[in-house]
């Protein structure tokens, strides 16, 4: 009996189809004398990070259940060189090897697929300094048209979007523990919004609870206006 491998097919869009891919690696596979325990195919670009059919590819490997990975190419499989060389690095660990049927074959249990991964490891390493560098420069450019980059100083987008509901519940007449509550803020975040917004809740009142001298509840009404209801502890 063969080496146990899986089969691994991905296509980007949903109007095409594993189809080929499948029956390529079958042929490759029966040829080659694997034993295919299994094929997973998924639709979506190679760019995106949610990829069930991978992760569980890439758990049958951790558990030592398969030898190798059949793809028809690496582009198949890794969704960028530095991504590539990660996931082959994980598989070397394992002793699993990412079989690609065209192109390159990585079969790292021989030295030609290890030095190709060493080879891969330095274009992955020149790739991020290149990221590194075109962020470096946008950066720059940036500050060279002037533009001010990163949060400005009084600049609360949470509380800036959630204003109109804060000022609508305190309009309710509801607390500042409730409003922070119900829409998962704290006290201090509500009072700065009505604070920074006081002419839209002019002549609101809400009742406030405080600490009586003998350690109970008491109750007032009192105007909002920079107020923080901080109730009894």
């Amino acid at each position: 009996m063969g080496q146990r491998a899986v089969i691994y097919c991905r296509v980007s869009t949903a109007d095409q189809s594993c189809a080929r891919q499948k029956d390529e690696l079958k042929r490759f596979a029966e040829r080659a004398g694997y034993e295919v325990l299994d094929v997973f195919m998924e639709t979506g670009s190679g760019v995106r990070v949610d990829r069930a059919e991978r992760r569980k590819v890439m758990a049958l490997a951790q558990a030592r259940e398969i030898d190798a990975i059949l793809v028809t190419e690496l582009s198949r499989w890794g969704r960028s060189t530095i991504d590539l060389i990660s996931t082959l690095q994980e598989l070397e660990s394992y002793r699993v090897s990412l079989i690609a049927i065209t192109g390159m074959t990585f079969d790292l249990a021989t030295p030609h697929g290890r030095m190709l991964a060493t080879v891969l490891a330095g274009i992955a390493e020149f790739e991020r300094d290149l990221i590194s560098e075109r962020v470096k420069s946008g950066l720059a450019a940036a500050r060279a048209r002037g533009k001010v980059l990163g949060r400005q100083k009084g600049e609360r987008p949470k509380s800036d979007r959630l204003a109109p509901k804060v000022l609508a519940l305190v309009a309710e007449k509801r607390s500042y523990r409730w409003i922070a509550r119900d829409l998962g803020i704290s006290k201090n975040t509500v009072a700065a919004i009505v604070h920074k917004h006081p002419a839209g809740d002019a002549g609101v009142f809400r009742r406030r609870w405080y600490c009586g001298p003998a350690g109970g509840l008491s109750s007032a009404r009192a105007g909002v206006h920079g107020g923080v209801d901080w109730g009894c502890h």
